[in-house]
């Protein structure tokens, strides 16, 4: 048997508190491309649209920046129960803004975007009407009629104030003469020409659709 002594070697261990701190900062790092990595489309989309800006000019007005929807816009059924901001965000909504007793002007702007959604083909699972009343007067039952057969139109009451301070009309003209395109996120970005042109609409409209399709499913 060897006399020689038995030599044992001691390795240190790592500081629990690095090792954390290296799990932490990979961690952060991890997340912070899973971000980036989702936002990319987004940004590239309104890159292209609102810069590039691809088969030249808009029909309609672009709105720079975009206005959110308010959290506090106080929104009705027309039995009057209230309506959540949130339940309006997921689709395309072509929005017009028009008070109850809907004249002539006002009929023919909800047929031209009844027909602007079916023009969008296979798109159109993607767009949903809006109509916003601004008042408190009940709806002619036969226009009411009208607006819920085939494909409804969500109708919704919101005080004429609040819309004023979401929606901006053209100078010299009221929110009843425009259709408005709001996105789905909830951002209020397009504004028509009072008597718009539904073929020119429908382009600005593809135009959207094209540049968000990164991001953009249908169905709500």
């Amino acid at each position: 048997m060897s006399s020689e002594p038995l030599n044992l070697s001691v390795h240190s261990l790592p500081d629990p508190s690095q090792v954390n701190a290296a799990q932490l900062r990979s961690g952060r790092l991890r997340m912070l491309l899973v971000l980036a990595a989702c936002a990319a489309p987004v940004i590239a989309s309104y890159f292209t649209f609102y810069v590039i800006k691809p088969q030249g000019r808009a029909y309609g007005e672009l709105i720079v920046p975009t206005v959110d929807l308010p959290a506090q816009l106080s929104l009705r059924d027309l039995a009057g129960q209230p309506v959540s901001v949130e339940s309006l965000k997921g689709q395309w909504l072509l929005t017009l803004v028009q008070n109850a007793d809907c004249n002539k002007v006002c009929e023919d702007l909800l047929f031209m975007q009844r027909q602007l959604r079916e023009m969008m083909g296979k798109e159109r699972d993607k767009v949903d009407k809006l109509l916003l009343i601004a008042d408190d007067a009940p709806l002619r039952p036969e226009l009411q009629q009208a607006l819920t057969t085939g494909i409804p139109v969500t109708i919704l009451r919101a005080p004429r104030a609040q819309l004023d301070a979401f929606l901006k009309a053209g100078a010299g003209q009221g929110l009843n003469d425009h259709l408005f395109i709001i996105d789905p996120m909830g951002r209020w970005m397009w504004r028509s020409p009072v008597q718009p042109d539904p073929s020119k609409v429908k382009g600005d409209l593809n135009r959207l659709l094209k540049a968000n399709a990164g991001w953009d499913k249908p169905g709500r």
